[in-house]
């Protein structure tokens, strides 16, 4: 073969390699897309994620559908995108528990939220929010305090799941007081709430979005908040930290994953899609409405929060002496 063939040939199958990633870049998606909400209908992570889908089809130009898959402290979802082929059909609504949390509260699990999963944008976060059912007898935090340390093992605080923010928000009131108060999980805060409401459980550290529409109608009574601040939607609630228990906070962020091993320009364009959905007004003045602050950001900056996530969570997880077979 002749030198000019032999570079023409070269040339020729660069060319050729780099077809097929413009092509796919070009191409996706050409099909719906599965978001998986690894938790039940009806609470916070279900609302963010049922709003950002409505943005992302219209950006995207085809369906972004929801399929709740709760189970496991939301593993069970998690662990079927972890599995799924990285193509960019199969995307999951991520939190910050499922990275923070879950590597130290499982023993064992058959993924690694951690490895599996690859980051795509931060949606929104928040503080969560001390509720009651408005039949216990507490009006303040300091009557919650005095009202377990009478009753010792009377008391029952539920939440959306063991691992999630919203049970390690309950376990760090407990841990730095010194409480005997039961943990119910729930496969999500949907059911959770409404079992509050109903007066099967007592009390719940809920992610504000999912109940501050019950807060507002006295199904539910409030009494503190769980950030550093106080919550914008909630101004009138002190913090935890200022109703007499220094240092406590406790909030979470949501966002989408996607299977490890997606490609790097999907990553790229679903990206690109979430930021314009998270400038919708449409979704921002509803997510705002809720209570949820918009966060936003490249996949680099959601990798550097699951970092921190992990180890601000570790060793609270570990000072609780929660785990999970």
């Amino acid at each position: 073969m002749k030198p000019f063939a032999s570079i023409t040939l070269a040339a020729t199958l660069a060319v050729a390699a780099l077809v097929p990633l413009q092509v796919r870049a070009q191409a996706y998606p050409n099909k719906p897309i599965r978001l998986v909400v690894p938790y039940a209908p009806g609470g916070a992570t279900d609302i963010i994620s049922r709003a950002v889908a409505i943005e992302l089809t219209k950006t995207l130009g085809q369906a972004v559908n929801v399929d709740n898959r709760p189970g496991a402290g939301a593993n069970l979802g998690s662990e079927m995108v972890a599995r799924s082929a990285p193509d960019g059909y199969t995307l999951l609504t991520s939190a910050s528990s499922l990275h923070g949390i879950t590597p130290f509260l499982y023993k064992k699990l058959n993924y690694d939220p951690n490895k599996d999963l690859s980051p795509v944008i931060v949606l929104a976060g928040f503080a969560n929010v001390l509720v009651l059912n408005p039949g216990v007898a507490a009006n303040s935090v300091k009557d919650v305090i005095a009202l377990a340390k009478a009753q010792p093992g009377k008391l029952t605080c539920a939440s959306s799941g063991s691992g999630s923010t919203i049970h390690m928000s309950c376990e760090m009131f407990k841990h730095i007081l010194g409480l005997d108060i039961i943990h119910v999980p729930y496969k999500g805060s949907g059911p959770a709430v409404t079992d509050l409401i109903g007066g099967q459980v007592n009390m719940m550290f809920d992610n504000i979005p999912s109940s501050i529409s019950h807060i507002r109608s006295g199904k539910l009574r409030a009494l503190a908040t769980t950030g550093a601040k106080r919550s914008p939607m909630l101004p009138e609630l002190p913090t935890i930290a200022e109703s007499g228990v220094p240092g406590y906070e406790s909030t979470a962020w949501f966002g989408i994953a996607a299977p490890v091993g997606t490609p790097k320009e999907i990553i790229a364009r679903l990206n690109a899609e979430g930021q314009k959905a998270l400038r919708s007004p449409e979704f921002v003045k509803r997510m705002t409405d809720l209570g949820y602050e918009i966060v936003g950001g490249t996949p680099e900056q959601m990798a550097s929060m699951i970092q921190d996530e992990y180890k601000r969570w570790g060793p609270i997880v570990k000072a609780s002496g929660a785990t999970v077979d």
